[in-house]
């Protein structure tokens, strides 16, 4: 499936979540899905975002790292769903987003939490949402620069 259709599923589930053990389990599936993002823009995106990338797919799996995973059946995991990335720019600007919302919930998560292990993965996982919508914001100006230096390149060719 498609990256942005990907995208678009996991914001509307994550919005969509009944209760905490359903937001956790979006939030697992979001930060998964950055990590397929980035480990296809590592391998096979414009050379310039490769080790954005790299970091990506790592801050990402920390992410996931940091949560307790969700039972889900193999074909409920939408990063497994991922079989192509047509348009890297539409693709990171619908990835941050998604991962900005992952932040608010979060941080309702971390504010609603009755136990201190529940609070400290929040805050973890709010880490690490926040580090990978950086990379994703940084992959945004690299791509920018490259397409405003297209831009100039046939203005004077």
């Amino acid at each position: 499936m498609e990256a942005i259709r990907l995208i678009e599923a996991s914001r509307r589930a994550l919005t969509g979540g009944a209760d905490a053990a359903e937001t956790m389990a979006e939030v697992w599936q979001a930060q998964a899905l950055a990590q397929a993002i980035g480990s296809r823009l590592a391998v096979s995106g414009p050379p310039e975002l490769r080790g954005e990338a790299l970091g990506l797919t790592e801050l990402a799996g920390r992410g996931c790292g940091v949560l307790d995973p969700p039972e889900l059946d193999p074909g409920d995991l939408r990063a497994a769903q991922l079989t192509e990335l047509t348009d890297a720019r539409q693709t990171l600007l619908r990835l941050g987003g998604l991962l900005g919302e992952v932040g608010i919930a979060l941080v309702g998560m971390a504010s609603a939490a009755s136990d201190e292990t529940t609070y400290w993965q929040c805050m973890e996982a709010i880490d690490a949402a926040d580090e990978s919508r950086d990379r994703v914001l940084e992959m945004l100006r690299k791509l920018a620069a490259r397409e405003e230096a297209e831009l100039r390149e046939r203005e004077m060719g």
